[in-house]
Formats: structure tokens, sequence, C-alpha cells
């Protein structure tokens, strides 16, 4: 009888564990003490920009540390072009790959956040607001980390550091009363100086930021570029910045006919002298070029007056990651004091922080306080007001038409 109810009681349970089987227990940000655990041994492929060597030594040193500290390990997936990221993550789960995903953690904002969202690409929601660390971080001044190119971010992605478009110059050759003060004004600058500025050919991401840019300051609403763009008035909306490239162009280095490869490229270009005026979307990049000898001692830096582009850049989950739990484990290390002091650090990268640096303990303030950002490093205060980026339609649209246009070069 005893034996007859075991079995009863057995066959009972046995559908349940049978259920059970092979179901994965989902990875909650929520559950930290579980997260840690499940990360251990884990591989995280972070696919990352690997264009520049300062910031892949940087990925290399958090991939370090997290390896020590928790046992997971980082290889980063050096890109060109995030959206190959995209890509990769779209093809597998067009082929039905929802799990054991190739992409474990993305470097992204704009447009490639805008599509893996929009195509239900991402990690669940609300992940990233309940890392540890994020209670550090600087919603409250910094409402770019809740919103990445006028699209609400929806805990979908971890602000890891904060951009503004600065440009960059050689007092030595160049004197400060003749910088522009505008696109106009560098229109000017590049018919009294042929030769001596160009940018990066676009979908390069720098120089499709110089298109908007321009864009911001040269459309007659600039209200419209918070919203997707109006197929019935894109010509007209796009007219102003086109007509101002066809007149820049010919001015150009090489004329218009090649362009700069990328921000390093036009650094390199800056240091032999082929250009006077370069930028990038980080405050302290000239500093870090001096402190790395890249650039000379008397390289400075400038902005418009009225103001340039201003952002976050994030890291993002796949929703098929294959290492989840190891992704979370790097994404809050890289929101800590400790990754985003050393982060801002112009001798190691110069990526300003997206932290509220007053929620921080007295140690860490006083570190930061005591942070020398170098001197060609603009302070906040003259740094200007960040102009909004425009919606990610625009910019998809611009470099299609800008590669329709002038596609020929390079």
């Amino acid at each position: 009888m005893v034996t007859r109810r075991i079995f009863i009681t057995m066959a009972l349970l046995f559908p349940l564990v049978l259920s059970n089987i092979g179901v994965a227990r989902a990875t909650d940000a929520a559950n930290w003490d579980q997260v840690l655990a499940d990360a251990r041994d884990e591989t995280v492929y972070f696919n990352a920009w690997g264009g520049s060597e300062n910031i892949n030594a940087y990925i290399r040193w958090a991939g370090d540390e997290v390896k020590s500290r928790y046992g997971v390990t980082v290889v980063q997936v050096k890109l060109d072009d995030t959206a190959k990221a995209v890509t990769t993550v779209l093809a597998e789960k067009s082929a039905g790959r929802d799990s054991h995903g190739s992409v474990d953690l993305i470097w992204i904002n704009g447009e490639n956040f805008a599509a893996m969202k929009r195509q239900g690409l991402l990690f669940s929601p609300d992940w990233a607001t309940k890392l540890p660390n994020w209670s550090l971080v600087d919603i409250d001044n910094q409402p770019t980390t809740t919103r990445d190119f006028t699209i609400p971010t929806e805990g979908l992605e971890s602000p890891w550091g904060a951009a503004k478009l600065v440009f960059f110059y050689d007092e030595a050759r160049t004197a400060e009363k003749d910088l522009p003060d505008s696109a106009k004004d560098l229109l000017s600058f590049a018919r009294a100086h042929p030769g001596r500025f160009s940018y990066p050919q676009p979908p390069d991401f720098i120089g499709s930021s110089f298109l908007k840019q321009v864009l911001t300051e040269l459309i007659a609403d600039p209200e419209k570029l918070q919203k997707p763009i109006d197929d019935a008035t894109f010509e007209a909306d796009v007219a102003p910045l086109f007509a101002y490239l066809d007149q820049l162009h010919p001015l150009l280095w090489r004329k218009g006919k090649a362009f700069p490869q990328n921000y390093p490229d036009m650094k390199q270009r800056l240091a032999d002298g082929e250009l006077d005026i370069i930028f990038a979307f980080n405050p302290a990049e000239a500093s870090a070029g001096i402190a790395a000898g890249e650039l000379p001692d008397t390289v400075r830096s400038f902005v418009f007056s009225k103001g340039t582009l201003g952002n976050t850049h994030f890291v993002g989950i796949p929703y098929n990651a294959n290492a989840k739990a190891g992704a979370l484990v790097l994404a809050n290390f890289l929101l800590s004091p400790e990754a985003q002091m050393r982060k801002q650090d112009p001798k190691i990268w110069g990526d300003p922080t997206v932290l509220a640096v007053k929620k921080l303990p007295e140690k860490d303030r006083t570190a930061f306080a005591a942070l020398d950002l170098g001197a060609a490093t603009l302070l906040p205060e003259q740094l200007g007001p960040a102009l909004a980026e425009p919606h990610p339609d625009w910019m998809t649209r611009i470099e299609a038409e800008w590669i329709k246009r002038y596609g020929a070069a390079n």
C-alpha cells in the first residue's frame, strides 16, 4: 500500500519534473547574487568599435578586472561599424536562433539602438535600472542617460559615457581669433584656408555627426529633428545641408575627392600638419592625444558658442545573448566609480562620466575632483550648450542621401 502511494505520488509529480527539465532560469538583474553565480565561467563577447587603441586597452583592462573579480572572461569583437553587430543579431533572429547568440554585449546608441528596440532584438526592459550601480547614474543633469537620440531607453541599455562634439586645432599654426564659431563660419574658414579641413565619409559615426551638426544649425525648423522624418518635406528640410556641402567640398582636403577614414585618421593628419581643424565626440580627446604622444602639446579645443551636439553612449544586451549574466556583470562594472574614473582620465581614454559625482562616497568625489583632465580639455562651463541629437531616422536618411550624392569619393 505504501509502495502504491509512493508510485501514485511520483506519477503525479513526474509531469511537473519533466516540464522543468531543460528550462533555463530567467536572468534577472534584481537577483544580483544569482547573477554573480551564473556569470562565473561565462565568456562575454563584447562587440565594440575597435578603431582606437586607447579604447581597446581600456576594454582589455575592464575585462581583466571582471575576470579576476567575478570569473567572467571578456572577448572584444572589434567592429568598424556597429551596424554589423545589429545585422548579426537580426540574422540570428530570422534564423530562429533565439538563444546561444553570438553577441553578448554591444556598444551602442542612436539609430542602432532604435533599430534593435524596434525589432525586439534587446534583452528584457529595465535590466539596466536594476543594476546595483544604476543608483549612481546622473539622470537629473544628463537626461540623455534615459533618452537615446530622442528614443526612451526604458532600461534596455545601460549608459557608459557622455559625449559632446568638440573641435581641435593646433595653436602653433592657427590663431584663436581665426577659429569658426558656427557651421557658416567654418565654411568661411575653409574658403580662407582651402584644403585644411575635412570630415570622415559617412556612414562613419563622426562624419555623420558633422552632417547632423550642420543640419541642426541650418534647418528652418530645428524642432522637426526631434521627430521622425516627414517624407513630404524631407528634401526641403535637408536642402540647406546639401547646399552647404556642395560649397564646402571643393574647399576640403583633397578637394573632397577623398575623405579621412575616421577620427584617428583625422587626428594623424592634424599631427602631420595636413589639417588645421578636426573634431571628435569627446571633450578630452585632444588631451588624450597629447598624453599618448599622438598630438603636439600645442593642440587646444573649442566649441561653437551656440552649441554642439551632445549625447550618451550605452551598452546593450541582445535578447538571445548566450552570456546574459556575464554581460550584466560587465555592464555593472563599467558603471562603477573606479571604471568611470579611469575612463575619464585623458591618459587612459578621457571619456566623460555618466555618474552623478555628488552621489559618490567622499573618497571617490575627491578622486574625481583631483583628476587632471589635461590642458586641452574644456571645463564643463566652457563646453557651451548641448544641442539635442536628431531622431535616428534623420541619420539613416541623411547618410543614404550623402552616399547617393557623393558616394564616389574614396
